[in-house]
Formats: C-alpha cells, sequence, structure tokens
C-alpha cells in the first residue's frame, strides 16, 4: 500500500529452485526483485500482504503453522513457524543492508559465536574454532572479528552477514545483491563460496545486479521487469549461446562494458503508474501495436516479439 493505493511490487512470479541449484534473479533497481526476496521470509512491512504459495519442501509430515506433506507454503505460514522453523534454519538470508540485520552494540564475533553456538551446539574451543572458521568461509579477517558494526566498511559488513547465513547449511539460501561494497576479487571469492554451498546440495536463489557474478555462478537466469519475470533461461544459453529472447534481457547483456556498452533508452516504470500492455514497450524498438496487451509467459519469455536464435 502507498498512498492510499495499492502498488503491486511483484506480480504472477513463478519458478522453481532445485537442491543444487543457483537460480539467479536479475533486472534493474526497483523491479521488486528484493520484494520478492522479503515476501518468502515474511519481512515485509505490516501494511503489505502477499498472496499465492512459496512451497519450500522439507521431506516431513504434517504440522502446524502453514506446514503440511508438501512441506512449508511460506506465504502462508504463521510468524511463529517462520521465525522459529524457516528463517536461519530451512532459509538463509545474506540481506541487502547488513548493518541492519547486526546487533550494533555486539562485536562480529559476539554475534557469530552466538549463531554457531545456537545451531551447531558447540562450546568452548570448539565453538571457538568454528566461530573462525566461519569467518574464513565468508572471507571475513580474523583480526576484525572483535570490531563492532559501526566500525566496518559496507564490504566488510556484509562479509559479516554473509559468515552469518552460512553458518547453518540452510537448505534454502537467499542472497540479495551479496556482493554490493565489494573489489572485484571479493565478488569472485564470494559468489564462489556461494557457488561451493549450493553444489553441496542447497538451493541458492541469488538476487543481483551484477551480471558477471550471475553468469559466474548461476544455472539458470530469471529476468524481472517492473515486478514480472520475463525470461527465464538456463545461464548457458542466455550468457554464452543463443543469448537472452527478451529485448530487455538482451538489453541488459549489451550494456556491459565487455559487450557493446550501449545502455537501454528510458527509465524504468514506476510500478504504481505501469503502461498498458507490456511495461517494457516505451522502451523497446521491437513494440508493435499488439504490445498494448500484456504478453505471457511462454516457452520461458514474456514478450510478443522475442529474439530468436542467435538474431
Amino acid at each position: 500500500m502507498r498512498g492510499g493505493g495499492e502498488v503491486a511490487a511483484v506480480t504472477g512470479a513463478s519458478f522453481d529452485l532445485a537442491p543444487g541449484e543457483c537460480l539467479a534473479l536479475v533486472g534493474e533497481s526497483g523491479c521488486g526483485k528484493s520484494v520478492l526476496a522479503s515476501a518468502l521470509l515474511g519481512l515485509l512491512p505490516g501494511n503489505a500482504r502477499a498472496a499465492g504459495r512459496a512451497r519450500l519442501r522439507t521431506g516431513e509430515g504434517t504440522g502446524a503453522g502453514g506446514c503440511d506433506e508438501d512441506g512449508i507454503d511460506l506465504l502462508g505460514a504463521d510468524e511463529r513457524t517462520l521465525a522459529r522453523t524457516v528463517r536461519g534454519r530451512r532459509v538463509g538470508l545474506v540481506p541487502q543492508s547488513p548493518a541492519a540485520h547486526l546487533t550494533p552494540v555486539r562485536s562480529v564475533r559476539s554475534q557469530l559465536a552466538e549463531t554457531v553456538r545456537e545451531l551447531t551446539g558447540k562450546r568452548g574451543t570448539e565453538l571457538a574454532d568454528a566461530t573462525l572458521a566461519a569467518a574464513e568461509r565468508a572471507a571475513f579477517p580474523a583480526d576484525h572479528l572483535d570490531r563492532y558494526p559501526h566500525q566496518l566498511s559496507g564490504g566488510l559488513a556484509q562479509r559479516a552477514a554473509t559468515a552469518l547465513a552460512l553458518v547453518a547449511q540452510a537448505p534454502l539460501l537467499l542472497a540479495d545483491e551479496p556482493t554490493t561494497g565489494l573489489d572485484r576479487d571479493l565478488v569472485d571469492r564470494t559468489v564462489d563460496e556461494l557457488r561451493r554451498h549450493t553444489d553441496d546440495g542447497h538451493g541458492l536463489l541469488l538476487i543481483t545486479h551484477d551480471l558477471a557474478a550471475a553468469e559466474r555462478v548461476a544455472d539458470r537466469v530469471a529476468v524481472m521487469y517492473a515486478g514480472r519475470i520475463v525470461e527465464l533461461a538456463p545461464a548457458e544459453s542466455f550468457f554464452r549461446r543463443a543469448g537472452p529472447r527478451h529485448p530487455y534481457a538482451r538489453g541488459l547483456l549489451d550494456a556491459l562494458p565487455e559487450r557493446a556498452f550501449t545502455p537501454i533508452p528510458g527509465m524504468p516504470p514506476e510500478l504504481g503508474d505501469l503502461p498498458e500492455g507490456c511495461a517494457f514497450a516505451p522502451r523497446c524498438a521491437r513494440a508493435t501495436d499488439v504490445c498494448a496487451t500484456v504478453p505471457p509467459l511462454r516457452e520461458r519469455v514474456a514478450c510478443h516479439h522475442p529474439y530468436e536464435g542467435s538474431e
């Protein structure tokens, strides 16, 4: 809700994510990527609402609070279930704004040790060793562990949040812009660690505007524009073979410095004032009169005039 009216921040998003798979959700800022992550964890503002289903398979029987034989419906689960069963245990989060998720009056070591102790039961020397190992896994320097959040750079805060998220070995990890504030070497190290987490059999939803990071680790790519997923494609095809089929997705790649370095013309629309039909049509060179209707997602692309093959 905004200004007394209702804004659809994400509409009709539908995808699956298997154990051992990384799905990269990409798109310009403001397209709804982070809203989707917040909805999955029940972290939307109090005046927001989410409808639909988001099924997290658990392999367990029936239960209360949104659990059933098919797992947990994240959008239908109550706060108690989300707090005690889902967040941190079954779904880990690397937040977009790590400073807001770190306790300001406690050192990084204290927060990391508490998380390790709570989730693994380790004590004493084992706890100290596991805390150091958790920091190392996220490339967080050991000589900064006794610092407080306000003493950290943005990149260090991001690595601290990543270390906390990886402790539980959760079946699903939501990484919302996990490379913000990192130089290229640390970007590569961070996403490689997330890829190792995936290769161990965990699912990873990587929300990012960094297409180079997505190309490095993703199995599949979902492109979001104005609150809708407009293309779903295997990463190999998207980045290296046929290329994106949706004009917006192709524009994202063409804007990269190592490619055509050509910006997409125009600006994304306001979610509360979307044009009729295809939201990308006002910026699209391929648009025709038929684009006045919303294109359905067919053959993994929502476009009336998709690119075909190497076109």
